[in-house]
């Protein structure tokens, strides 16, 4: 509800305020693939120097063991569905463990160096575990 005393012009701020909040805390939603393209692209360019530049990032519903899959010889990077409900710090911590994979494609030292540039890399990874635990699902929070 908004206070009778705001003008229309603080009516307008707030909202727009709201809105924004509103965005950064709730799950995206089924984004298409052009948009997940830009979001990987976002992601590389604020926490990956750029370096990773996938061909294609889409969803997919066909994975039982797996939060995101990246076959680096070809540059795609697939989500799981599962993902979508999810907050939107959860799912961007996912793309940027896919893009790293572009950049090193084995769990080392080097890769966990590149993802956790992601300032909510341990807590989505806690996130992913909870998840996980609670529906007695056996993902690999690695994967």
């Amino acid at each position: 509800m908004i206070p009778d005393r705001f003008t229309r012009a603080e009516e307008t701020e707030w909202v727009d305020t709201m809105l924004s909040k509103l965005e950064r805390t709730t799950p995206r939603g089924r984004q298409t693939s052009d948009q997940l393209m830009r979001r990987a692209a976002e992601l590389s360019r604020d926490y990956l120097a750029g370096q990773a530049r996938p061909v294609s990032v889409r969803w997919v519903d066909n994975m039982a063991s797996r939060w995101a899959s990246c076959t680096t010889g070809e540059g795609t990077i697939r989500l799981s569905d599962r993902l979508q409900s999810m907050p939107t710090w959860v799912i961007d911590y996912v793309l940027v463990h896919e893009l790293a994979h572009l950049l090193e494609p084995s769990h080392n030292k080097r890769f966990w160096h590149w993802v956790d540039k992601y300032p909510r890399a341990e807590r989505a990874k806690g996130y992913l575990e909870g998840v996980a635990a609670a529906a007695n699902l056996e993902f690999d929070p690695c994967d």
